[in-house]
């Protein structure tokens, strides 16, 4: 079978941006991942298949966080702004205090931290390579000092 492509279709395709969110899917998730399943079957000597349970990922996933085989783009241990908020989810999820939905809250708010830092911008660069990261404002801006256009309330 023949599929037809036009050069329009792919200029498009080429010209898309990967957005933050999609870029942390990919690199900034699993570290995050990493360093709390690293922490909890380390300091809380909690098994592989307890911390997938509480990630909701697989035990072979946690496996290879634990071996820094996967969420090892970043180094989420190196960012101090961070630390307190993982030492957080850590205590929360060994001590079965978080849900998942609080879970993911806390993913957002460390993911919000590092984007701040403008720790992402190299990684966004590399998935595409026409941002001019200098120019780039997506991340770092502070959404609770934006305001809100006239007409709305």
């Amino acid at each position: 079978m023949l599929i037809y492509v036009s050069v329009v279709t792919i200029w498009s395709v080429k010209q898309n941006m990967l957005i933050p969110c999609e870029v942390a899917v990919k690199s900034l998730v699993p570290a995050i991942r990493s360093a709390i399943a690293r922490e909890l079957t380390q300091t809380y000597g909690l098994k592989q298949k307890d911390v997938a349970m509480l990630l909701g990922v697989t035990q072979t996933a946690v496996s290879k966080y634990t071996r820094h085989v996967r969420g090892t783009v970043l180094k989420i241990e190196e960012v101090e702004e961070v630390q307190p908020k993982i030492k957080e989810i850590v205590v929360s999820l060994a001590n079965r205090r978080m849900s998942k939905y609080e879970l993911v809250a806390n993913f957002c708010l460390v993911c919000e931290i590092v984007r701040r830092k403008r720790l992402m911008c190299e990684l966004c660069k590399l998935s595409d390579p026409s941002i001019e990261i200098q120019q780039c404002f997506i991340c770092h801006q502070n959404p609770h000092l934006q305001q809100k256009p006239k007409n709305e309330k």
